[in-house]
């Protein structure tokens, strides 16, 4: 196994979680060059269509994720134990221009499939998404479990095709991914027309409304989403926004009704044995909710996601 020592988080026993400098979960600042899984930013949010701020999440879930400690209680994992993680920056952007800034995040991401790391992102809005797979794309389209409100699959929204309600559309039309392994949990929410779904169903992606996950169960959903993109390469994209705003109310397009905080966990971890090969945290708005519980609960996703992503790393570098 590779030298780890100098991919480990600040040791709270010797500085303090309030001090220091603010990196995710108090790692190291690195290149993507020699880490495993990087751990990086994208203060983007010029494709919201409606409540703003979550340009400020990946700082903020920064800032929360101070609380993050090492090994995982059910688990056990520690991550940093097991691979090179390190905190790699944030995206550049211009948030007065799209176009550059779509530009921008792709080329980043492009940099860090080059490095040959594994992206696990804070946004931003889900706009971000679309240049993310773009960088990382490799030639074939690859699968995706998505956690969400909402599908965010719509052609347009005020006439432009690139914002937070388009994503999973343009990257389907892109063939960056693969539409039949498509899956999407939690949604729910009243919509503006009768069609809305129309295209996604069309396509194939398989749409899990919150009923039906109340009904079956998560294990029994999330059994499904395995089984639906089996050993293939998966992007893994988790918007706050299917967690209930009772619960994380510091995002841009709330939806009551929806999973608890734990539930949202459990389904996180019951990804172990995807074949991950980048995933995202959305939508996190921390002018929304000056609590900063929605940032520390997207801080804790990014940890839930982290521990999965670097139990399968770990067991695919032994074989």
């Amino acid at each position: 196994m590779s030298d780890l020592s100098h991919f480990q988080p600040l040791d709270a026993g010797a500085i303090p979680r309030f001090a220091g400098a603010s990196t995710f979960m108090r790692l190291p600042a690195a290149s993507p060059g020699g880490v495993d899984i990087a751990l990086v930013g994208v203060p983007f949010d010029g494709g919201t269509t409606n409540r703003t701020g979550p340009r400020h999440g990946p700082r903020e879930i920064r800032n929360q994720s101070s609380l993050c400690r090492r090994v995982h209680h059910v688990s056990l994992t520690s991550p940093f134990d097991l691979l090179r993680v390190a905190d790699c920056g944030d995206s550049p952007v211009n948030p007065v221009d799209k176009e550059e800034s779509l530009a921008a995040i792709t080329g980043f991401f492009e940099q860090i499939r080059d490095a040959g790391a594994v992206p696990l992102t804070a946004g931003g809005d889900h706009l971000i998404t679309l240049p993310v797979l773009r960088g990382l794309h490799k030639g074939s389209p690859r699968a995706l479990i998505h956690f969400d409100a909402h599908t965010d699959t719509y052609d347009e929204i005020f006439g432009t095709k690139y914002n937070h309600g388009t994503p999973f559309r343009r990257a389907v039309e892109e063939g960056l991914l693969d539409p039949e392994r498509m899956i999407q949990i939690g949604l729910r929410g009243a919509i503006s027309h009768g069609t809305n779904y129309d295209w996604a169903r069309d396509v194939g992606i398989r749409l899990v409304f919150i009923e039906e996950l109340r009904k079956r169960g998560l294990a029994d959903v999330m059994a499904e989403a395995k089984a639906l993109v089996g050993a293939d390469e998966t992007y893994v994209s988790f918007d706050i926004d299917v967690i209930d705003p009772a619960y994380a109310p510091g995002t841009g397009t709330p939806e009551i009704g929806g999973i608890t905080s734990f539930e949202a966990q459990s389904l996180v971890r019951m990804l172990s044995g995807v074949n991950i090969v980048g995933a995202d945290v959305v939508e996190v708005s921390p002018p929304l909710d000056p609590s900063g519980i929605t940032a520390l609960t997207g801080a804790t996703m990014m940890f839930e996601l982290l521990c999965v992503m670097a139990e399968g790393m770990a067991a695919k570098k032994a074989d």
